[in-house]
């Protein structure tokens, strides 16, 4: 196939020497490279080592036909555009032939110069554009072909990053759960060493989640608080049962310095012990500051105002409204009362507006025994010495299951704690 970026060739076919170098000469002074053969048959044999951009051949030769010539020319080179020299015109079947794209064109002899000029380039046009055609064609094959295999090798791709992103979130989801796990054992470990600790560490995870979901915090922040509140009274499992009753009913009066210094360095347990849950900083700091005071009167490092993460100052007011263990109104009040002294009035303001989202589990308070009330309901069952069920949980305290239990105790005194839903 003849480039078209080079010279085109003509073929030229005609039996009369004249007639021949005519054609010859005509077509090369128009700047055409012309090859010129006077045998059909030798035509053919050229044809099938060369290739033309327009073969020209007479109708009437002795060998063969102009039109059986070209018909033939058209199996060896279909591309070329074919033209028909003819004296004689059978229109009918010139036409034929050339809807039937045996032939390009046909020139009636005598001919024209001009028409002939005209014809010749018309028909390297043709033949240009459809050798230039074939070649996009290829190369539009070719490009399809590397973008079949590019989008092959893309879905593939695809498909692995899809496995991969499987099992990343597969991962992801299983790390949350175990973290999620870890985070519920240490409320249970809490619960075992003290079912009050277990109570309230449920109630500031709810309000914690709450307040994590409003725009108040980046998602670190809320990461951080939320977990926090799972992991900040960790720290108390070091400290004596004794110790924590005591501070609970008597609100830390009486308590030696010894003692009071212990509870108040419990954050900094919780920090220690929550870095073994999560190494976060932010919950380092958060637990560690969640006892600090907005006006500096707080513990373990007497921080005050912005000087207290933001996290901590919030998780600050739910831990002062669960820790009071007053009734709903009650313990809004005192919150209130304390806004700019010991809680942020912004982090008390944030409490408020999620407050009312949450569905408080029931608290439990340890009281004395001379502090039971008709009313009261029991959070866990009282037992005498023996192991016998005294007054089971749950049950709601009357006048004479109270009178009941303090005979008992009369008797012999009963040394388990008393714990009372509010």
């Amino acid at each position: 196939m003849t480039s078209p970026d080079t010279t085109p060739s003509i073929l030229v076919v005609e039996d009369e020497p004249i007639v021949l170098a005519t054609l010859k000469s005509t077509l090369e002074r128009e700047g055409f490279h012309v090859v010129a053969c006077a045998s059909p048959i030798k035509a053919l044999a050229v044809l099938a080592e060369t290739d033309f951009a327009v073969i020209i051949s007479d109708q009437r030769m002795p060998e063969m036909l102009g039109l059986d010539f070209l018909v033939e020319s058209r199996r060896l080179r279909p591309d070329c555009s074919r033209i028909l020299l003819t004296a004689v015109l059978n229109l009918p079947t010139v036409v034929d032939a050339i809807n039937r794209g045996e032939i390009y064109r046909f020139v009636a002899k005598p001919w024209l110069r001009e028409e002939l000029v005209a014809t010749v380039r018309n028909a390297i046009q043709r033949y240009l554009l459809t050798s230039h055609n074939q070649v996009l064609q290829a190369e539009t094959a070719r490009l399809n072909a590397q973008l079949t295999t590019a989008n092959q090798a893309l879905e593939a791709k695809v498909a692995d990053l899809e496995r991969q992103r499987g099992q990343v979130a597969s991962a992801n989801q299983e790390l949350i759960q175990r973290y999620e796990s870890s985070l519920e054992l240490c409320r249970r470990i809490l619960t075992a060493y003290d079912p009050i600790l277990g109570s309230q560490a449920k109630a500031l995870v709810e309000f914690a989640t709450k307040m994590a979901q409003t725009d108040a915090f980046t998602a670190e922040e809320a990461h951080a608080l939320r977990s926090a509140a799972w992991l900040c009274d960790l720290g108390l499992i070091g400290i004596s049962r004794e110790l924590l009753r005591s501070f609970r009913l008597r609100r830390g009066e009486y308590l030696a310095d010894r003692e009071r210094a212990m509870l108040q360095h419990h954050p900094i347990y919780s920090q220690t012990l929550a870095a073994l849950v999560d190494p976060s900083m932010v919950i380092g700091e958060t637990i560690r500051a969640h006892h600090e005071a907005f006006d500096g009167s707080g513990y373990p490092d007497g921080l005050s105002r912005n000087s207290i993460p933001w996290t901590a100052r919030c998780l600050a007011v739910a831990v002062g409204f669960v820790e009071s263990g007053l009734p709903k109104a009650a313990a809004t009040e005192t919150i209130l009362s304390h806004s700019g002294t010991l809680y942020d009035p912004e982090a008390v303001r944030l409490f408020l507006k999620v407050m009312h989202l949450v569905n408080l589990p029931r608290q439990v308070n340890e009281i004395l025994l001379e502090e039971l009330q008709p009313g009261m309901m029991l959070a866990t069952g009282i037992y005498t010495p023996h192991g016998l069920l005294l007054v089971g949980e749950g049950q709601t305290l009357g006048p004479g299951i109270i009178a009941k239990i303090r005979n008992h105790n009369d008797v012999t005194p009963i040394s388990q704690r008393l714990l009372v839903y509010t």
